[in-house]
């Protein structure tokens, strides 16, 4: 159970960036499934109360890590829906519309929280549960599925989406482009082929 949300001041925004920085810190020196509590307050300088104080467990934190690596705190667009091919030259003006697998692509600071092969699934995992509500009534709408269809085609492209990019290591480059443009006009095919 995550901690209830309370005013955050500064002082307290400080100590989570610090627990979050001193995870992402760990993640680049050993996988996720070696970490512990107490080696996360060794690395940020912090008690164990304090800790508790911000968080229930590891899990909790890196879920923030996710909800930030994913960009989950803001609002993405959409691409367009229409049958026109995606440009390479729209994708790359147009960053904050990709999916949220694809949004972090070429961050550093996450490489190594989203190459970890431990996580890959919990990963894809939160941006099933994150997305779902904002992307199978969009399937629906475009192709007329049940809600059961539309949930596997996300379910799908998600998981793809989240292999290609590690396949690229995350590195947005031309070869990413090309893979991004060349799935988009899959996927877009596809839900003409359903509608």
């Amino acid at each position: 159970m995550e901690k209830a949300k309370r005013k955050i001041d500064r002082r307290t925004l400080y100590t989570l960036n610090v627990i979050k920085d001193a995870f992402i810190s760990l993640i680049k020196q050993e996988g996720y499934d070696q970490i512990t509590v107490t080696e996360l307050c060794r690395e940020a300088e912090i008690t164990r109360s304090t800790f508790y104080l911000h968080y229930d467990n590891l899990s909790n934190v890196l879920n923030a890590v996710l909800d930030d690596a994913l960009m989950f705190n803001t609002q993405p667009g959409r691409l367009p829906t229409d049958d026109s091919p995606i440009s390479v030259d729209y994708l790359k003006e147009n960053e904050s519309q990709l999916a949220a697998c694809q949004r972090v692509a070429d961050s550093e600071k996450y490489h190594d929280l989203l190459m970890d092969p431990t996580l890959s699934d919990y990963i894809v995992g939160r941006i099933i549960t994150h997305e779902h509500d904002r992307m199978v009534p969009a399937i629906q709408k475009r192709t007329g599925l049940p809600i059961q269809d539309a949930e596997k085609i996300f379910i799908y492209t998600v998981h793809g989406s989240f292999a290609i990019n590690k396949m690229n290591k995350f590195i947005k480059n031309e070869t990413w482009y090309h893979d991004l443009q060349i799935l988009n006009r899959f996927i877009q095919g596809g839900y003409r082929s359903l509608e």
